[in-house]
């Protein structure tokens, strides 16, 4: 069985897309925690953080480097999140990112 980020990549479910090259498709959360709540889906399958490769990791980060600079998310700033296992809140088991912004974060996230 896939999982629904794996739907979305196959373009079986629609989606918002903000950004897609060769390594990673961005895309909006569908149930956002801030103004800007971004998802990024590398297009390689891995579980978690945990199992993706310096090279993927690398996309991913300049990915997050270009749609923040086009947002314009640099000069008041973002937070990015993944989670890893059940006591990270991974809910999913596909790795993504997640872009919040557009208001003041707190810490600690809970």
């Amino acid at each position: 069985m896939s999982t629904i980020f794996e739907q979305v990549l196959a373009g079986k479910i629609p989606c918002k897309p903000v950004y897609e090259d060769d390594w990673v498709l961005v895309i909006e959360d569908i149930l956002p925690v801030a103004p800007v709540h971004l998802l990024f889906l590398p297009k390689t399958k891995a579980i978690s953080a945990l199992d993706l490769t310096a090279e993927s990791m690398g996309k991913i980060l300049e990915a997050v480097q270009l749609v923040a600079r086009q947002l314009n998310l640099t000069e008041k700033g973002f937070r990015l999140v993944t989670n890893v296992g059940s006591d990270g809140g991974q809910t999913v088991p596909y790795f993504h990112l997640h872009l919040l912004a557009g208001r003041p974060l707190s810490w600690p996230p809970g």
